[in-house]
């Protein structure tokens, strides 16, 4: 059974800095006519930085949920980027290193109930130091954390982050990185 839905009409409520939102007017595969609100974004990416049995997370006051959260680097591909120079670029910006490689390990859409947004997921391979300037409206700490301790914040709900979550639950099921 096709499930999908057919757009009939479309109009743009909000165009902001990082984000749009529109609202369709739509045709349900039985016939009925709705409404879908949905929140366009840029593409963003997040990196697996893992040195000497460390995962590197930044930690950062996140205003929408009124909290500093635990969260590996990652950021908005800009105009002009692809998403693997946006992780090369937020990795200097966030943790002041470089990788040697960048490899994609996954991708995975945000909320697809309401926003188009997918962040595609890299590893960094060979870091040395490299430093480039933080965004004006970032303040982040940096943290490198053991594996093993990751885990327990995971476990204990210090770490909630569903991008961070996802991607490191993935890599242990796929056992690329340790689960202990």
């Amino acid at each position: 059974m096709d499930q999908r839905e057919r757009p009939i009409a479309s109009r743009s409520v909000y165009e902001g800095a990082i984000l749009n939102l529109r609202v369709d007017d739509v045709i349900m595969p039985n016939g009925r006519e709705t409404k879908r609100e949905v929140v366009e974004h840029s593409p963003a990416v997040g990196i697996v930085a893992v040195q000497d049995g460390c995962l590197f997370l930044v930690e950062q006051f996140r205003y929408a949920v009124r909290t500093s959260l635990l969260e590996i680097p990652a950021g908005i591909v800009e105009k002009g980027e692809s998403p693997v120079e946006t992780a090369c670029r937020e990795i200097q910006e966030e943790i002041g290193y470089r990788a040697d490689r960048m490899e994609e390990i996954g991708r995975l859409y945000t909320s697809p109930g309401f926003s188009e947004e997918e962040l595609i997921f890299f590893w960094a391979d060979g870091l040395s130091p490299s430093k480039l300037p933080a965004d004006d409206d970032e303040s982040i700490v940096v943290r490198k954390v053991p594996i093993p301790e990751v885990w327990n914040m995971i476990r204990d709900g210090t770490i909630r982050d569903g991008k961070t979550v996802a991607i490191l639950s993935r890599l242990a099921l796929e056992g690329k990185i340790a689960y202990h």
